[in-house]
């Protein structure tokens, strides 16, 4: 997770105390040098990231489908879209840093783009054999910055710039990023508090029934309370991401708290950097953006699935679910996008009378399951026979009248005899 402003060193968050290292490709000496471990041949990447895949059975998923035509935006640093695990996956996005950085400059887009290929890395090379997968490598990415890499020249300017703009500008990215139709949106960022402008832009997303994940932050474990929260984790609706170690366990630096709902690879995740290399990084963020993949799954398996649905097969498709079923570490549990494909399917199934939401409101089945009335409708016919009937009835009525008042008069009368 990469926080906006005056917080900790980015690149600290992004190793959340976990050091970081480079894997360079063999015949790259000037990278190796200044590589913080010892290089390794680019035939070992995949290899290295197999574990990160196995724990999300992303393989299986796979066989369904890899992400082909929806859209992930990745709200962060920015994305270079040249990389060559990348390249012909970025769309033209938006920098609303107001920095002005060219992205020729190597300080620019770093954390996105590492974020970026865990998301829709395709790999290259013959049979795309070499390289970073990501959770969806079909998809396509939307970057969109509001957030500047420690060694960006605006970088000091960036962290002291009000907090009300950068509100409007994480605001206006989640704007746009709806208005290009994105299926999911995925922040490996953090704010320290609530913002009206971002909850705002939020729900508008969430009325174009968008996906929204983040990372759940890096403040560790707190020996007596809950981690502080982290915005926009902590907004309702916002997919909320934990990280994990290789052995499956929370990382120490993930923060624990009833914000996070999931949780995935977060400690040594293999991802390709802006300067093409290859680094392990680990936080919350790679854990957000790996989610986020395997929510363009499916919605790219379910494309009517609404967002609170899709959000549903994750959170209820997971592995290793905590005791009782939730804790504040890891959510639900471990995210499984085969799984989680599955889930989908089955609500997916239950979609059309979930969607029928006229028939739901009436008891019994609908304005249909109305029995028809045991008497049919009277037409003018009936009327006018019924006001025949009506006047006869008030005729004989009166003639009967008439003659019991002519007996009572002769009755009356005195007698002559």
């Amino acid at each position: 997770m990469l926080t906006p402003r005056r917080r900790a060193h980015p690149r600290t968050w992004v190793a959340a105390a976990a050091a970081l290292a480079m894997l360079a490709p063999a015949g790259l000496a000037a990278a190796a040098a200044a590589a913080p471990a010892a290089a390794a041949p680019l035939d070992s990447v995949r290899s290295t990231q197999a574990w990160v895949l196995a724990m999300l059975d992303v393989q299986a998923a796979w066989q369904v489908t890899r992400g082909a035509g929806v859209t992930v935006a990745v709200i962060d640093s920015g994305v270079d879209p040249n990389v060559s695990d990348l390249a012909g996956s970025v769309l033209r996005g938006r920098d609303y840093t107001g920095l002005h950085t060219p992205l020729s400059n190597p300080h620019w887009g770093q954390h996105g783009t590492w974020m970026a290929s865990l998301v829709a890395g395709h790999g290259h090379g013959f049979g795309a054999g070499d390289g970073i997968l990501g959770t969806a490598p079909r998809a396509k990415v939307l970057p969109l910055r509001v957030i500047a890499d420690a060694g960006d020249p605006g970088y000091s300017k960036y962290q002291h710039e009000p907090s009300s703009q950068t509100e409007q500008s994480l605001a206006a990215a989640i704007r746009f990023a709806v208005s290009r139709r994105v299926g999911v949106i995925s922040m490996s960022i953090g704010y320290p508090g609530a913002s009206r402008p971002v909850r705002a832009a939020l729900q508008y997303a969430f009325d174009h029934d968008v996906v929204v994940l983040a990372s759940a932050g890096n403040s560790g474990r707190a020996p007596v309370r809950e981690a502080p929260y982290s915005f926009p984790a902590d907004y309702p609706g916002v997919i909320s991401v934990g990280a994990l170690a290789q052995d499956g366990a929370s990382a120490g630096f993930s923060s624990d708290n009833l914000s996070v709902q999931l949780a995935a690879p977060g400690v040594g995740v293999p991802a390709q950097g802006k300067d093409g290399m290859y680094w392990l990084v680990s936080g919350t963020s790679p854990a957000c953006a790996l989610t986020a993949g395997v929510a363009a799954l499916i919605r790219a398996a379910y494309p009517r699935l609404p967002a609170p649905l899709v959000a549903l097969a994750l959170t209820t498709s997971t592995r290793d679910r905590p005791p009782g079923g939730y804790d504040a570490e890891v959510g639900f549990g471990t995210v499984d996008a085969a799984a989680a494909l599955a889930a989908a399917r089955r609500l997916s199934a239950d979609e059309p009378a979930r969607a029928g939401l006229t028939a739901a409101l009436h008891f019994g089945g609908g304005r249909a399951a109305v029995p028809r009335p045991p008497i049919a409708k009277r037409g003018p016919g009936a009327l006018v026979a019924y006001a025949v009937l009506a006047l006869a009835s008030l005729a004989l009525t009166a003639t009967a009248l008439t003659r019991i008042a002519v007996v009572r008069r002769l009755r009356a009368r005195p007698g002559t005899g």
